[in-house]
């Protein structure tokens, strides 16, 4: 929402914010946070140093987070991220309560079972299998029956059980 009222950002200006968004949520939400520039720069997108340096001391200069650069080549440079109209409250859209469509959140039971066409079928009855025997096999031209509570595995007393497995 602060995006969308400020004229001076630009995609770029947006594309980083977002990169360090992530890099802050990657770090839960910390006050302050440690960051690499090529991490940022791969995440928004951007691929000139000069653009990157001048959007995040833009974002600085104009209150969107604080930037702390440092010229160690091997520590990040520091990032403070703001808090934008945060609350401990459910926030409700407002053109819903105009409406007096809503008035606060709907609850739904978590247990509630939703009935679908597809689960009142049981594909996995036993009618639905199709019997395996090897006679099926020799006789391509008959079509296999369906055998109600025949297994699949081929279980059947023509097994020479002397055979070795």
């Amino acid at each position: 929402m602060q995006f969308s009222k400020d004229t001076r950002l630009n995609p770029t200006h947006i594309s980083l914010y977002i990169a360090l968004f992530q890099v802050w949520n990657n770090n839960y939400f910390k006050d302050e946070f440690y960051m690499s520039r090529e991490e940022v720069m791969s995440y928004a997108k951007i691929g000139s140093k000069t653009t990157y340096h001048r959007c995040i001391r833009e974002l600085s200069d104009w209150s969107y987070l604080l930037y702390m650069p440092t010229h160690n080549p091997f520590k990040g440079s520091r990032v403070k991220m703001f808090n934008f109209g945060t609350s401990n409250e459910q926030v409700l859209d407002p053109c819903c309560t105009k409406i007096e469509t809503s008035s606060g959140q709907a609850l739904v039971s978590i247990n509630k079972q939703i009935q679908t066409i597809e689960n009142k079928k049981n594909i996995n009855k036993p009618e639905n299998f199709r019997n395996l025997n090897t006679k099926d096999f020799k006789t391509k031209d008959k079509p296999a029956e369906v055998v109600p509570y025949q297994d699949n595995l081929k279980t059947r007393s023509d097994k020479n059980y002397n055979e070795p497995l």
